[in-house]
Order: structure tokens, then sequence, then C-alpha cells
């Protein structure tokens, strides 16, 4: 089976983006990081790309004029690199129409509590303080909204009593590690379907 070429936009340390990496080295899902592109210089996303000998570009926002410019830069690098999916890992922008329109439901991205409660940068934050009794995270096809696109998977997270943001993003992240591979999975097999607000996942013809 041709295994299916993903690009990683990340703008921090890129746990996920290890993850993502370490389940394709281990052939627990058919597909490969093709290329690893940051917003940010410093980004330790790029450091783990290069240590895997993965192809890693920093496109400095500020030297473009406009996110279409700066987006349509990173559509250069993905197309040349055969990429098929955009998996978002921690990349702290909104996607904008030209990835949009160039990839419209091959976008996908990982957010640490269970959307639609909580979007944003501090889901972890927000639902502790909400005083939620399980939060989570979740896989979902992105759109023009922050954290509003279609949800592939998700799982539940138990909140503590004793919990601060800390312990409780550290166990989200967990599942982080484990939600995102399979999600990417799942599209790698072709079983997902878009039906609206929908995500339809359909069972393997022959399952081993």
């Amino acid at each position: 089976m041709e295994k299916l070429r993903l690009g990683v936009l990340a703008s921090g340390r890129g746990s996920n983006l290890q993850a993502i990496m370490d389940a394709c080295r281990a052939n627990k899902i058919p597909a490969e990081v093709a290329v690893v592109i940051s917003d940010k210089a410093g980004a330790y996303a790029l450091q783990r790309a290069e240590s895997a000998g993965i192809p890693a570009h920093f496109l400095d926002y500020a030297s473009f004029d406009g996110k279409g410019a700066y987006e349509q830069a990173a559509v250069t690098i993905l197309k040349e690199s055969g990429v098929q999916l955009v998996c978002l890992a921690g990349y702290m922008r909104l996607v904008g129409e030209t990835l949009l329109r160039t990839y419209a439901n091959h976008i996908i991205n990982i957010h640490p509590a269970l959307l639609p409660s909580f979007p944003g940068l501090h889901g972890q934050r927000d639902a502790l303080n909400y005083g939620v009794k399980v939060s989570g995270c979740t896989v979902h096809f992105v759109d023009e909204g922050m954290d509003t696109g279609p949800i592939i998977l998700q799982a539940a997270v138990p909140v503590e009593e004793e919990d601060t943001e800390e312990t409780l993003a550290a166990r989200i992240l967990e599942q982080e590690h484990k939600l995102y591979p399979e999600a990417i999975k799942l599209f790698a097999q072709g079983r997902l379907r878009v039906q609206g607000r929908k995500v339809m996942i359909q069972r393997l013809a022959n399952p081993l």
C-alpha cells in the first residue's frame, strides 16, 4: 500500500509531530512525514524533523505581504513535497483561504479539549476554570473558524480534584499522542466521509 504523504505545520515543541513520526516509523499507520513547516525560527519541531532526516522549513510570516502570500509559500513547499494531508501540530495561526482552498477536507488539527467546548489557545485552562468533570482532546478537519471543523475522533480525560492546568494538560497530551496517529490512519485508509458537520467512519471491507 502506498504511503500517505504528510505535511506538518508546527509552531512549538512538536510533541504531536514526534508521535506522528514514531507511528509512521513503527508502521502503525500507512503514512510518512514528507515535510515540516514552522512559522517560528526556534521551534523545536524543526529540530525534531531535521534529526529524523525530514525536510524542515522556517517561513517568517513578517517577511511576507499578508496571510495569502505566506500561505502560498507554504502551499508551494507542500505541493513540491507531494503532500496529500496537512496536519497541524501546535500551529498557532488560523488557517486562511489559500491553504483551505488548496487542501479542502485535507487539513486536520488536534485540540486539547472536547470540542465544541473550550476552543482557542487555552482549552485546558478554560475547562478547568469552568469546573468540568471530564475534558479530553479532539481531532477535527480544519475550516475557516477557530476549532470549528467537523470532528473526526475524541478521547475523554477525567478531571481530578487536585488538577492544575499543567497536570491536566499532561494527561490530555498522552491521549493526543494516541488519537492523532489513529485519525491519520483512518484518513490514509480512505475511511473518512464528511457529511455536513458529521464525519462518518467506514468499516474496513476486509479487516485483518
